[in-house]
């Protein structure tokens, strides 16, 4: 089960939908707000309502089943808390630079952030924020296309969405936080980031033996778009070993 982050939308996992479905039954999901998903009343865009959804998705269409749910930025956050939530569900999580991790001084621009948002053009805001985590390879399309996708989203979604990942009390993107849930995790978890010292600080929160976390260089946030193939090899052998 693939869930894509903040802004966008299932053709976020347009470059691994041939490899993924030619190997596993694959379910790809536009989440609330998202894509073509209904866009819900405000109010309606914390973590939990996500979690909520992919539960119910679960249960009532695929009843007894469990996925491994790999999910990029927002995503990856909501896998996890799915995980801890509905073991049951989950066999295994990927995160690809999810939510997950960062250090409390990171958290701090996300504050920061999360307020430009609530008082600022959404769109905008979120456009001026991509431009800090690509990478010099990406290509300058990818970077029209995710800009152009969140201007167009509605206010509501853009700005509900992002700041309960990393502030309040509720977060489990930043500091101890994050670390209490991915610790309680009892699944294997691979978590792929760009930042080293985010990886070297998450490699010892994951029990699972089969756990790893990787720090992958020339890359933007959007990893999987970047370095398509390697991502596509690493994440299929993987899933394959574990």
């Amino acid at each position: 089960m693939l869930l894509h982050g903040w802004t966008g939308d299932s053709h976020d996992w347009s470059w691994q939908l041939p490899l993924f479905e030619s190997r596993y039954r694959t379910v790809a999901v536009d989440l609330r707000g998202h894509g073509r998903s209904e866009i819900m009343p405000p109010g309606c865009y914390r973590p939990d309502d996500y979690v909520a959804d992919i539960e119910a998705l679960i249960a009532t269409e695929y009843p007894g089943q469990e996925f491994v749910v790999v999910g990029h930025s927002m995503g990856g956050q909501i896998a996890a808390r799915l995980a801890a939530r509905r073991p049951d569900m989950v066999s295994a999580v990927v995160s690809i630079d999810g939510a997950l991790g960062f250090s409390d001084e990171m958290g701090e621009r996300f504050a920061k952030t999360a307020h430009d948002l609530a008082v600022g053009d959404p769109g905008v805001v979120a456009s001026a924020l991509f431009q800090q985590v690509y990478d010099p390879s990406t290509d300058p399309a990818f970077k029209l296309w995710h800009r152009r996708r969140a201007q167009g989203m509605p206010a509501d979604v853009v700005r509900e969405s992002f700041g309960p990942l990393f502030v309040g009390d509720g977060q489990a993107g930043v500091g101890a936080a994050s670390a209490s849930l991915c610790r309680s995790l009892k699944v294997p978890v691979y978590h792929l980031c760009r930042d080293p010292a985010q990886a070297d600080r998450m490699r010892p929160w994951f029990s699972h033996p089969k756990s790893k976390v990787d720090r992958w260089p020339h890359a933007g946030h959007w990893i999987m778009q970047d370095r398509q193939e390697d991502v596509n090899a690493a994440v299929t052998a993987w899933i394959d070993a574990v």
